[in-house]
């Protein structure tokens, strides 16, 4: 609800706008809580190492002696599309439209355990001495809103850490706003029943008079008026939000492709779809958390297996999500992103798990003007460190401010007399995955 509040003006210094013509008006942000493996999904290799023993020192905060056996990949990777581009059995779905997905095998971060990771990846900076915010505020103080009546940064279900939400020093009003697919998308949000557009206007109207008044009393203190500033622009959110997530005009087909009605793809589905529907209401980014809560549940340190109900329940809905925003003409205009905090080791941890691996994995992207059916960079012969073209995760940062119109070095922001960048190191965009 930021957005809304720059607008107003009570937002000091928000940028309201774009440094050159964007590539995209929207950014769907499909986040994989606790370290999807990118070996067993979009970076095959072979399994000649496989049994033998690696020399891990060094890895993560270890600086101990540490030798672990490389497990194999029991995935089955098909070359789907124009491009060739092999992707695991995981995801046949997310194959299918993989022309449309530029692929980025190269990414790296400093941190190996889950919080610090999640903090480094969506806040761009290492550590909590600063109260930074997430990527997704950045967007929302940068851009302010396309739609009055409806929040620039959402956030659709549970993430791994409360720091995906924040505002940080920027402020509680550029902080995510929580969506839920169902009746209610935000709590308490709804009007009473029976209450018209126009009833509702006298009323805002009506409670507009009276917040002036009380304004003009108590204008020295700003917590009041930032009070009663946040229940106006609140009340604009009544009659658009429950419209959003009303699927009930959505034709079957459409329901089919997100899995709508299929039990392992129902909820993500409807996520995804409440997604393409924000997006369509010039929403500019729309975080969607998956299997979020603790260490995520993408944390395969037992068994690598415990992938396939999560992929399972993922992978008809993303493909579905690029097709539908295909098939409406938004996908040119919206940007798909799909991460994770960091990836994993081609080791064993308890025998048939993978541990935490920041020094190089997988993420990806499709539409607001990517080239798709592309592949860049690369990681070494077991998928432990990337090696051909690595880029550390402010990179990402600064390629999707880059398709959104915004020079990533020219996001920072004065605080307590110290200058914060949103993007502090890096080599800038990847710009040989754009068009």
């Amino acid at each position: 609800m930021g957005a809304l509040w720059a607008e107003a003006g009570e937002i000091e210094n928000a940028i309201l706008g774009p440094h050159f013509p964007p590539k995209a008006k929207s950014v769907i942000f499909l986040f994989m809580c606790g370290g999807v493996s990118h070996i067993d999904t979009f970076d095959p290799k072979d399994n000649k190492w496989a049994g033998k023993i690696m020399d891990a020192v060094g890895f993560g905060d270890n600086l101990a002696e540490m030798k672990r056996p490389v497990i194999p990949c029991h995935r089955t990777f098909t070359r789907y599309g124009e491009s060739g581009i092999p992707v695991s059995d995981w995801f046949p779905h997310v194959g299918s439209v993989i022309d449309d997905i530029a692929v980025v095998r190269s990414m790296w971060c400093n941190e190996s355990n889950h919080f610090p990771a999640v903090i480094e990846t969506c806040t761009g900076h290492r550590g909590r001495q600063f109260d930074h915010p997430t990527f997704g505020s950045w967007i929302s103080y940068a851009l302010g809103t396309a739609n009055r009546n409806l929040p620039a940064f959402v956030n659709i279900g549970r993430p791994s850490s409360p720091v995906q939400l924040t505002g940080g020093y920027l402020g509680a009003t550029v902080a995510a706003t929580p969506f839920n697919a169902g009746e209610t998308p935000i709590p308490n949000l709804l009007p009473p029943k029976g209450c018209s557009a126009s009833e509702r206007e006298r009323q805002m109207q009506a409670l507009d008079e009276l917040n002036r008044e009380f304004r003009d009393t108590y204008a020295i203190n700003s917590d009041i008026a930032a009070r009663a500033r946040a229940y106006e622009l609140a009340a604009r959110m009544q009659l658009a939000a429950p419209q959003v997530v009303d699927f009930s005009d959505e034709p079957q087909h459409v329901l089919d492709l997100y899995g709508i009605g299929e039990k392992e793809t129902d909820d993500f589905g409807r996520q995804l779809l409440l997604a393409r529907r924000l997006a369509e209401q010039d929403v500019r980014f729309i975080q969607i958390c998956h299997a979020g809560g603790g260490n995520g549940r993408w944390d395969a340190h037992d068994n690598i297996e415990s992938h396939a109900p999560l992929c399972r329940a993922t992978d008809k809905p993303i493909a579905g999500l690029i097709r539908d925003l295909k098939q409406r003409g938004m996908l040119d205009q919206t940007l798909v992103v799909w991460s994770s905090e960091f990836g994993r080791t081609p080791w064993s941890q308890n025998t048939t798990g993978r541990d935490h691996n920041p020094k190089g994995y997988t993420v990806w992207l499709a539409g607001g003007g990517v080239k798709g059916g592309t592949v860049h960079g690369a990681t070494d012969e077991v998928g432990y460190k990337a090696i051909e073209h690595p880029h550390y995760y402010s990179d990402l940062h600064a390629t999707i401010l880059r398709q959104l119109g915004l020079d990533y070095n020219r996001m920072q922001i004065r605080v307590i007399g110290r200058t914060m960048r949103l993007v502090e190191d890096g080599d800038g965009p990847i710009r040989e995955i754009l068009s």
